[in-house]
């Protein structure tokens, strides 16, 4: 929601649209009248306004370039005015029509061959596959060039341009034609130098190993190094997190772990680990992964790339899950896949049952959730003057259905009832992709903070002193500077595989430590009597459930996770189901609240909440915990790294019985999954985010 006084983007877009138009219909009308004056200013006007929209308005570039309005087409046809407009005074000198003609010329000319020879140098450092946490060394990896001249075509045409078009204005001004032609050299000269700067970086001194030499390289590593165990994640942009969850888990695991990844952005994406991070593009090299040691993969999600790893046969293959809920997400057909599905208790294996979506109960093994570890469990009622009230809805789901999320139809009333109550301290947590398939959930979000904002201007208290903020910055800066790794602007994939190299030893428990020490720090920094609205990656989900005496969310993986802590919790009901139906059809209501649309039921909860007497879901609460997830003894981590042994060791039986028949039967060998890729997958383009890295607006430039 934009700030009160503020234009929205649209409205933005459109004054920029408008005021292009004013400036190029002025600068035409100046150069056939000819009024200099008007000339002047239009022209100068467009330049400064093309520059501003290179930078500011990305959105409005995009639009403009799929109707082929890109920005060399505005330059091309402000030069072009600007020619005719000079012929047209008549107090310039007649004889600067053709050296000038010829030097415009030319210094397109320079601009495309400039841009061809990044295209090159682009694609000449473009690696097969990158690398996190992995000693690159013996790649002759080095710095990329700069981004003005590699990666951004529109702002170098505009900034080169600005020499030429402003010694044009002096020469329509001033009618000496020295002007003109020395600016438009200096464009020329810049561009014909940035293809020259640019060249170097295709000499032997600057290239990296080739794709073979790349490939051969991993292939060497992976031997080295021996991997046991992986994680494999193939995701879009806001899916990482899926990825991330599992992180510590896959750390704690006997063995030598592995992420492998499939998109080229997703490498950044991944939180700060030690673990080695290798992300494969094409499927073809993939395939080099059953040459390998590795003989375990994890799942946290299923995604259309995961057909293609599951291939490979020297590998068994564990479908986790990134989260289990009542949804029938949480069965998904595609489970039956993988060799096995791990799930965190019995609830979950009857639900695969029931679903009868084709998955074995063989193949089916209780793990728990490891990753709960952090989640403190329940230790009485609200001490303080305040009962702190955890608002995390999920998001409305691909399929639109009205019971996916409690933000549209119910999401204001609770929070309005919520915030009626003086002694509720509110956390509003809202699931990342909110609004992303529906825009009423988002408009619903936008609402929903707009309440917690003028509620908290309503309220008035003592607030921790300076200190606190600075223990913060001081806190944000050092956890900034353990988990992130700083690039240059110009950075592209291949500096930061060289920067992002072998971790320095012991950063995972620096980065625990310093985790730790921030999270202390970002409540120590708030008024207990404050809301809060929790948008970004921090604080996490589970330092939320540390904060709250009560949770209020949806039909999610979120309320098996806050199960843990056996607090009390409440589930809106937006279904249209009634609220017995609700409880028979989602096990993990049952020992919860249920939320009508109205949220008539808040008070009694809050009542509950705040005196233990009253709670009468506390032992179904402890019930249902070990029916979502599991015993508490041993440990989830125990049975989570058994499960990951025992699978790991009937992949090597399998392996050895394989290689004895193909001993036993001469002339025969096993059919590589490398043998069974389609010619169809063997594709050289580079996926979304990718190999060039460019700027978004790259796309739509000439």
């Amino acid at each position: 929601m934009p700030a009160a006084g503020l234009p929205s983007r649209r409205t933005v877009q459109l004054t920029a649209l408008l005021a292009l138009l004013v400036f190029y219909t002025a600068q035409l009308a100046g150069a056939l009248l000819p009024n200099v004056p008007v000339f002047v200013a239009a022209s100068l006007g467009g330049l400064a306004l093309d520059v501003y929209l290179t930078h500011q308005q990305p959105g409005l570039l995009s639009l403009l370039g799929r109707v082929r309005f890109d920005v060399t087409t505005r330059q091309l046809l402000r030069d072009m005015l600007i020619v005719i407009g000079l012929v047209r005074i008549p107090d310039v000198p007649s004889d600067i029509e053709r050296p000038l003609t010829f030097l415009l010329l030319a210094a397109y000319a320079a601009h495309f061959l400039s841009q061809a020879v990044a295209q090159l140098a682009r694609r000449a450092r473009t690696l097969p596959v990158l690398t996190r946490n992995i000693d690159t060394s013996g790649l002759r990896l080095t710095a990329a060039p700069p981004r003005l001249l590699a990666r951004q075509p529109s702002r170098r045409l505009l900034r080169f341009s600005i020499p030429g078009t402003l010694g044009l204005m002096l020469t329509a001004g001033l009618d000496v034609s020295a002007w003109g032609l020395v600016g438009v050299s200096v464009t020329l000269l810049l561009s014909l130098g940035s293809a020259a700067w640019l060249s170097t970086w295709l000499l032997p001194k600057k290239r990296r190993a080739n794709d073979q030499q790349v490939l051969t390289w991993l292939d060497g590593w992976l031997a080295d190094y021996r991997p046991t165990v992986g994680m494999y994640f193939s995701g879009g942009q806001s899916s990482a997190y899926q990825a991330n969850m599992w992180l510590s888990t896959l750390a704690e695991l006997d063995g030598k772990p592995l992420i492998v990844l499939r998109e080229r952005f997703m490498v950044q994406k991944i939180d700060a680990t030690d673990i080695p991070i290798v992300c494969i593009p094409k499927v073809a090299d993939l395939m080099r992964l059953e040459q390998s040691t590795l003989r375990l993969l994890l799942h946290p999600a299923n995604s259309g790339k995961t057909s293609q790893v599951l291939r490979i046969p020297s590998i068994k293959h564990a479908f986790i899950n990134h989260g289990e809920s009542d949804k029938l997400s949480s069965c998904n057909p595609y489970a039956k896949a993988y060799d096995q599905v791990w799930v965190a208790g019995p609830a979950a294996r009857e639900r695969y049952q029931l679903a009868e979506v084709g998955v074995d109960d063989r193949d089916v093994v209780e793990v728990g959730r490891p990753q709960l570890s952090p989640i403190r469990p329940y230790d009485g009622p609200p001490r303080g003057a305040y009962t702190t009230v955890l608002y995390a809805p999920t998001w409305e789901g691909w399929d639109g259905n009205p019971g996916n999320t409690s933000v549209v139809l119910a999401g204001e009333n609770i929070v309005r009832a919520l915030l009626t109550d003086p002694a509720v301290r509110l956390l509003y947590k809202p699931h990342p992709m909110t609004g992303s398939v529906d825009p009423r959930a988002g408009e619903a979000d936008r609402r929903i903070q707009a309440m917690i904002a003028e509620a908290n201007a309503g309220r008035s208290g003592a607030r921790p002193g300076p200190e606190a903020a600075a223990e913060l910055e001081r806190r944000t800066a050092e956890l900034d500077r353990i988990t992130t790794t700083a690039f240059r602007r110009s950075a592209c994939e291949q500096e930061r595989m060289l920067l992002q190299g072998t971790p320095e030893a012991g950063r995972a428990e620096q980065v625990a430590a310093a985790t730790r020490a921030w999270e202390e720090a970002y409540w120590a920094s708030f008024p207990e009597w404050e809301h809060q609205i929790v948008t970004g990656p921090r604080p996490a989900i589970f330092t939320c459930f540390n904060q709250a005496d009560v949770l209020v969310s949806d039909v999610s993986s979120v309320v098996s996770d806050f199960l843990s802590s056996e607090k009390p919790y409440a589930v809106g009901n937006t279904s249209g189901l009634s609220e017995e139906q609700f409880r028979e059809t989602f096990p993990t209501v049952r020992a919860g609240v249920v939320l009508s649309p109205d949220a008539a039921q808040i008070p009694a909860l809050l009542d509950a909440v705040r005196n233990p007497g009253k709670d009468t879901l506390a032992q179904a609460r402890r019930e249902l915990k070990i029916q979502l997830l599991g015993p508490s003894d041993p440990p989830s981590i125990v049975r989570f790294n058994e499960a990951a042994l025992a699978l790991a060791a009937e992949a090597e039986r399998r392996n050895e019985r394989v290689a004895r028949r193909a001993a036993e039967i001469p002339g025969q060998r096993e059919d590589t999954a490398a043998s069974s890729v389609e010619e169809g997958d063997l594709d050289t383009a580079p996926a979304s985010g990718s190999a060039a890295d460019p700027d978004p607006e790259d796309a739509v430039t000439a």
